[in-house]
C-alpha cells in the first residue's frame, strides 16, 4: 500500500498571485488600485523597456563597428607603410658599386613607387679625412614616395674605395 501512494503522481496547487497593494490603502478607493495593479502583472515587456533595450543594443553595434572600421583602416595603412620599407630597402640594396652613380643622383620607378638616390661627399663635422686612407667615405639619401604620396627615406655614410692612381 506503501508504493501505491508513492507511485501516485503529486499535484500542485498553484497559489494566488499576493494581493497589489493600493496606492488608496486605508482612504476608502481600493478598487482603483486593483485595475492599476491587474495592468502591471501581465507578462511582457512595456514599450520604454523595448525601447531602453534597442537603444543599448544601437549603442553596441556602433561601438563595434567603429572598433572595426578603426582597425581595418590601421591594417591598410600599415601594409602601405610596409610596402613603402621593403621597396625602400629594394633600392637601397640595389645602390651602384664604386662611382657608377653620379653625382646629381639616380631614379626611378619600382611598384609604382617613385625613387631617388643622391650620393656626395661626406662632411661631417668634427671628422677629419686621411689623406693616405684607401678609403673615400660618402653620403648616400634614399628617399621613395609611394603612389598616395607618402614618403620614406634614410641618410647613412658608405665606404668607397679610393680609385688606384
Amino acid at each position: 500500500m506503501i508504493s501505491r501512494i508513492a507511485a501516485l503522481p503529486q499535484t500542485r496547487v498553484a497559489a494566488p498571485p499576493p494581493p497589489c497593494p493600493s496606492p488608496h490603502a486605508g482612504k476608502g478607493g481600493g478598487g482603483r488600485g486593483n485595475r492599476h495593479c491587474a495592468a502591471h502583472s501581465s507578462p511582457g515587456f512595456t514599450l520604454i523597456e523595448v525601447v531602453v533595450a534597442l537603444a543599448l543594443v544601437a549603442i553596441s553595434l556602433t561601438a563595434i563597428g567603429a572598433v572595426a572600421s578603426t582597425s581595418a583602416r590601421g591594417t591598410r595603412s600599415l601594409e602601405q607603410h610596409l610596402a613603402l620599407v621593403e621597396t625602400t630597402r629594394m633600392v637601397a640594396a640595389t645602390l651602384p658599386k664604386d662611382d657608377q652613380a653620379p653625382l646629381d643622383g639616380l631614379s626611378g620607378e619600382i611598384l609604382g613607387h617613385r625613387w631617388r638616390i643622391s650620393v656626395a661627399p661626406f662632411v661631417g663635422a668634427g671628422i677629419n679625412q686621411v689623406p693616405d686612407s684607401p678609403w673615400i667615405p660618402q653620403t648616400v639619401v634614399v628617399r621613395v614616395r609611394s603612389p598616395s604620396g607618402a614618403v620614406y627615406g634614410f641618410e647613412t655614410v658608405r665606404l668607397q674605395r679610393r680609385p688606384v692612381q
